[in-house]
């Protein structure tokens, strides 16, 4: 499966769990260890690890592999490492410290 799909994919497990405000940014002219970040906010910790639960256990029936993950011990920033797709699960409040959209501001973002 190409690395949109995969984008698009994981931006549908997130609106099945009340993900919000879910974005595709393409990363491919910007760095190399990606080509597309999935960006998305919860309510709370719980919600942000049921989330991130959720893309694992469903990726791994549409073959989207976790190959690392971190943020699972507090539970306000997942991140998950799906080779070509990097996914953040953000409590809201969270994202808008970091603003990663902010930071890439230049890549064309889906939504």
């Amino acid at each position: 499966m190409d690395s949109f799909h995969k984008a698009k994919l994981i931006a549908g497990l997130i609106r099945e769990k009340s993900g919000f405000h879910t974005v595709i940014m393409d990363m491919r002219q910007a760095i190399s260890f990606a080509d597309f970040f999935v960006i998305c906010s919860a309510d709370s910790s719980r919600q942000v690890k049921t989330i991130a639960d959720y893309i694992a256990s469903s990726g791994k029936k549409k073959e989207i592999k976790i190959w690392h993950s971190e943020g699972y011990e507090n539970s306000s920033w997942v991140l998950l490492d799906c080779g070509d797709v990097v996914v953040h699960v953000f409590i809201e409040e969270l994202r808008g410290f970091y603003e990663l959209e902010r930071l890439w501001r230049d890549v064309p973002v889906y939504s």
